[in-house]
């Protein structure tokens, strides 16, 4: 699984012009399901995602997690981080798990992180959407699970 994380203010998302789901002040978690995917990717990048350490305390210092400033999370399906440009001008997405195995894996990924007692908002799956945020900091962080945590 791959994500991309972002901190933010604020978040939001749009399908065909209705608000879907939004946020305050979480993470915006950018999904990426890839063919070796299964339950035990989820828990990993789940854990990862809401005990990362990259909100501030009261001394300016990233050293809080999500889950210790009672955070949201925003997430978002996201095939095209699977995406790759090596080839060409056109990416290839061949290494992204087909929808059908990869929305349950996505629907236990927002599940797992609800189950740690974080309020968690949605896009919406196999849908063309429009995400709007404010990043803060910037704040973003890529996490791959091939790669040892």
């Amino acid at each position: 699984m791959r994500a991309c994380i972002q901190r933010v203010r604020q978040a939001s998302v749009l399908v065909q012009g209705r608000v879907v789901g939004e946020i305050e002040k979480g993470l915006v978690v950018l999904l990426g399901i890839g063919h070796e995917d299964g339950s035990h990717e989820v828990q990993q990048l789940a854990n990862k995602c809401c005990g990362l350490r990259i909100f501030e305390d009261e001394h300016g210092k990233m050293n809080r997690s999500l889950q210790e400033i009672n955070g949201e999370m925003l997430v978002v399906s996201q095939f095209t981080l699977y995406g790759s440009c090596h080839k060409g001008r056109r990416p290839s997405f061949v290494a992204a798990a087909q929808p059908e195995a990869a929305e349950p894996l996505y629907e236990s990924f927002v599940a797992t992180v609800e189950s740690f007692g974080i309020r968690v908002a949605t896009g919406e799956f196999r849908t063309h959407m429009q995400v709007s945020l404010v990043n803060d900091g910037p704040v973003t962080l890529l996490i791959d699970t091939s790669q040892a945590f």
